[in-house]
């Protein structure tokens, strides 16, 4: 056996990966990476990227550049052109990142489930009455961005995003043992709620980045300014930004979670189940 399969073997026990991802001082291990990771040191920037692809399954094989300046110009890489064709239907809203599909399905009333057992009120989460009426008893798909993924992320279907709101919150780990064990987690940390009106019919769609430890900031295009938290309380963010299905809305500093709500009426498609692995374009619902 290798050290370094040994070493993900520790990291995979639950109560240890729990102890190193989150029993420490999430916000301080969150600024310094945001700043060690913009070091351009040549030196610094190779052995960071090479201990990345060590304990990863870093794939760089899609990067439409593979010189980088720093260890953040690798995870906010771009991909070549064509890499993720977009799904062109009219009815179907696309999956806008490359994620692992986590819990899923219709949202009762206004609640719905982080992990099997753990569930969250819609408010908690989405700050605003008037969304949370929108997706009464809708659906939702939560896709959660390994560290090692393309990290941008994409407008699910043609329409206009009008209105970000930004939560400062905490930095818990975003991953499936961290949401065992802490409730309401998603409501707990930094969040950019993303609200979106389709071009067809009017229908509104919400699309949360939520961050996570290690994520120093959340990038919208629409904003002129980055999303962190220089940023406190809630704050409501007016836009006019018109986008097209496929079209790059922003990115995360690091890996972490989008969930997409739709209204009641939207269905999952057949590909949409918890545990599974899916890309940037492909079917996430169908319209009503």
């Amino acid at each position: 056996m290798t050290v370094r399969t040994q070493i993900l073997r520790i990291f995979e026990q639950e109560d240890i990966n729990f102890l190193l991802t989150n029993r420490i001082p999430r916000r301080l291990a969150t600024q310094f990476i945001g700043w060690f990771s913009q070091i351009e040191q040549p030196l610094i920037r190779d052995l960071s990227i090479a201990a990345w692809r060590l304990f990863s399954d870093l794939d760089l094989t899609e990067a439409k550049n593979t010189e980088f300046r720093s260890l953040h110009d690798c995870f906010i890489r771009e991909l070549k052109d064509g890499a993720r064709p977009i799904e062109r239907a009219g009815d179907i809203l696309v999956s806008p990142c490359d994620a692992i599909v986590g819990a899923c399905g219709k949202i009762e009333g206004t609640d719905l489930y982080q992990a099997k057992g753990f569930s969250y009120p819609l408010a908690d989460l989405l700050c605003d009455p008037a969304l949370v009426q929108a997706h009464r008893n809708g659906r939702y798909v939560t896709l959660r961005l390994k560290s090692s993924m393309y990290h941008r992320f994409h407008a699910p279907h043609d329409g206009r995003i009008d209105q970000v709101t930004y939560v400062c919150g905490d930095t818990w780990n975003v991953n499936p043992i961290a949401l065992k064990r802490i409730e309401h987690l998603f409501c707990k940390n930094e969040r950019a709620v993303v609200r979106m009106t389709l071009a067809a019919g009017g229908e509104p769609v919400t699309l949360v980045a939520v961050a996570a430890i290690l994520v120093a900031s959340i990038r919208l295009h629409c904003l002129d300014d980055l999303l962190n938290r220089n940023y406190r309380g809630r704050n409501v963010i007016a836009c006019d930004s018109e986008v097209r299905k496929g079209d790059e809305i922003g990115w995360f500093q690091h890996g972490s979670t989008i969930i997409v709500f739709a209204p009641d009426g939207f269905a999952l498609c057949d590909n949409v189940r918890d545990g599974a692995a899916i890309r940037m374009g492909q079917p996430l619902m169908r319209l009503a």
